[in-house]
This record gives C-alpha cells, structure tokens and sequence, in this order.
C-alpha cells in the first residue's frame, strides 16, 4: 500500500464512532477485513479477564444540545467527539448553568474539541470548543444523547501470517478511539500494510486490532498459556504524525526487538525512551507476570503534540509521507527480526583466503565493495556461537542488510555454519 492508500484508509474509518466496544468497533473491524482475512471474537459483558471484568457494550445513534430556535449548537452528527464516550442515556430541558459541569472544553485551545470518555462510571457530558461555549446565551437548552448501555461484549480481532517457526512476533494496534486519525487510525492503517507486505516469513506474525487497556487485558487473560511464544512484540499508534519517530523500549530493555528498532532508527530521525508504565498496551504485555519482550513505536508520543485527543487530530493532520515512512522502518525492522542468526566460524585460526573461494571477486564493481568485505572480516571474526549478526550489525556500525548478506555468501562458501 502506497502512502496514499494508507491515507485514503484513515479517511475512510475516521467518521466512525469508536469506543472500547459497540458497533463502531464491529465496523471499523469489518473494513479492516476487507483488506486482511480476520479471526473476530466477542467477549461477553461481565466475563472476568484477570483483575478486570469486560464492560457493558455501549451503542449511540444521535446527541445534540439545542437552543430555543431548534438549532443543534452541539451535534453528535457533526462529530462524534461532542460526546463523552460512554454516556447514558439522556433526555431532558436544561438551562446553560444546569449543563455547564457536563460540558468539556480546552480553554488554552479555544477552536478544538476535546476527547473524553467515561468508561467505568456511568455519567453523561458533552464536548465543545471553548468558542462555541462562550457564544452560547443562558438557554434553555433541548438535551438527547440517544444511547444504549447494556450486556453485550467487547470486540477485538486477529490477522495471523503462518511462519516456518511458532514463535510469534506481535503487532499490536488499539481501534477504540471515535474521529482521531493519529491516534489511532494511521497506527490501524500501517498495521494493514505491514501484514499484507509478510510471505512466507520465519516467524509467525499476529496482528492485534483490539480497544486500548481493556482489550489487551482481555486477550492476554484468553491466551495466557500460549503469551510465552511472543517472541517480539510492538504496540503501534500515532504512526502518521509529522514530528520524527520515536521507541520506547519494553521492561526488559534489552530484548531482540529493542535492539532491532534502534539498529533500524539509528540512521533517522529519532528518539529512544526507556521503558515506562504509562502509555499504550505495551504496559499490558510488560506487565511483572508476563514481562514480555514488548516494545512501542509512535512518531510524535502520546500527548506529545497539541491536537493530541482533540478535533485537531483529522485527517489533515497525517500524512501519506510519514505513515509510508513509518511503514518502511517497520519493515526494516522485520528484515532484521527475520535475518538474524547467530554463525560459528569453521575456519577460526587466522582469516581465511577469501579470493581463493572467488568471494572477492564476486564483490568486483559494486560500489559497496568495501563495506562489503568489511562485513565479511567482521562476520567471521565475531561467529563464535555469541554473537548474532544483529550484534555484529552494532558493534560494526554497518548496515544489517550489508551483515546479513556478508554471512550469506559465508554460509553459501563453507566458511561458517549456523549454530544449532
């Protein structure tokens, strides 16, 4: 998928009405099924899944505020961040002074519509620009938020790529929020393209399209017998962003996926943050029990940009170019997750007579040629059963693309093995 299409994606899952389930969930999980085959599960309402238990299932069809004239100052249909996610039911006249402890504004951002929601305390409220509230007269307003929260389940969904091995590399991506396109829908759109990009990998990928928090918790509780085949693990949101990309490395700090995204960033625009309790799903899967290797890659992080959880996050604010580029280095990341091998030098005692097996001259016009003998003498002097290309990729500075392809024509001269 070009970076076009990643766009056109956003554009077309961003009018949906999104929360931690219902039907907006269902929806954008049906698209997503128009480009990748999903296995979909519902969890009942009030199934235990570890310390929590699944909500109510929660469903809007319209809200608005109106004034005396009929005119909806406030419009679900307009967008659907005027609601605060979760709101019960309502029905009534209210004057300004009645509403305003339920009406939610960003006073230092006066023309954006801020995001919130209530999932677990059953309340009402509605979302507004400062403008707009300021404008309003002392009513009496018509009220309806036209909503339904009963038993019902929480929704999440799985694309899987078979590999050759049944260690699994997850890639994790929350599809709860209502009109963000950052957060999250350039993060869903680059998961789609990543997916359809695998053929016949090493590795065995699962993507997770599933709500923030509740969702990661409910499928862990689901698969926690078969968590230990994670192998590598990312949660992917605010991928579309303008501002460079960003890591943040899991509770281990060291697992083959944080030292395979660094390596991958090292030649961009980035930054690298340790790991922290706060943020994305990741603090799900590195949880103390399971301490998966579970790592999270945005561009700009969370609440780190001004039209973070308001109206200011639409599809104008992503672009085709930085969700392609936020794709490309995933798939850098790939590369090196499935190259990596660890080598044992079968000619050890001093360097072995590279011309004589024609792997100079192999090399003869290229205008990496220097790199790539470099890589040969660095891959043959660290395959000593410790050291995996990635490692010799680092400690070497040279591309892992140029390891990988130095120990390629080793292995092809008999000149190493692959250590069982």
């Amino acid at each position: 998928m070009t970076g076009e299409e990643l766009h056109a994606l956003v554009e077309r899952l961003y009018p949906i009405c999104r929360s931690i389930t219902g039907d907006g969930v269902r929806r954008t999980l049906e698209i997503v099924g128009e480009h990748l085959p999903l296995t979909v599960t519902e969890v009942p309402t009030g199934t235990e899944v570890l310390d929590w238990n699944v909500p109510k299932e929660w469903n809007i069809r319209d809200a608005y505020v109106k004034d005396s004239s009929g005119r909806r100052v406030i419009d679900f249909r307009a967008s659907n961040l005027h609601v605060v996610g979760y709101s019960v039911p309502v029905s009534g006249t209210y004057s300004l002074e009645e509403l305003r402890p339920r009406l939610h504004t960003l006073p230092g951002r006066p023309d954006l519509v801020p995001y919130r929601t209530s999932y677990y305390a059953e309340t009402w409220g509605f979302c507004l620009s400062q403008n707009t509230l300021d404008a309003l007269d002392e009513g009496p307003y018509e009220v309806l938020i036209d909503s339904t929260l009963a038993d019902g389940s929480l929704t999440f969904a799985e694309h899987v790529v078979p590999g050759r091995l049944p260690d699994e590399v997850v890639v994790s991506c929350h599809v709860c929020h209502p009109s963000l396109a950052n957060d999250n829908l350039a993060g869903i759109a680059v998961a789609v393209a990543l997916a359809r990009r695998l053929k016949e990998p090493r590795y065995t990928y699962r993507f997770l399209f599933m709500p923030g928090t509740i969702g990661a918790i409910t499928w862990l509780a689901l698969n926690r017998e078969r968590a230990h085949l994670i192998a590598a693990g990312l949660t992917l949101a605010c991928a579309g962003d303008p501002g460079s990309l960003t890591y943040k490395r899991s509770r281990r700090g060291d697992a083959d996926i944080d030292r395979a995204v660094t390596h991958v960033l090292r030649d961009r625009q980035h930054q690298v943050l340790d790991f922290s309790p706060y943020g994305y799903d990741e603090r799900q899967f590195c949880s103390p029990g399971f301490n998966l290797p579970f790592g999270s890659l945005t561009r700009t992080p969370y609440a780190g940009y001004p039209e973070y959880h308001t109206s200011g996050d639409n599809p104008g604010f992503v672009t085709p170019e930085a969700m392609a580029d936020t794709l490309d280095a995933l798939t850098e990341v790939v590369e090196v997750l499935e190259g990596n091998r660890t080598y044992l030098n079968l000619s050890p005692y001093g360097e072995p007579q590279l011309g004589r097996r024609g792997l100079y001259e192999s090399l003869g016009g290229r205008s990496d040629t220097k790199a790539a003998q470099l890589a040969m003498l660095w891959v043959l002097n660290l395959s000593d059963g410790e050291h995996s290309l990635l490692d010799i990729a680092q400690r070497s500075r040279l591309p892992f693309a140029a390891v990988k392809g130095a120990a390629d024509a080793l292995l092809e001269a008999g000149l190493v093995k692959e250590k069982a």
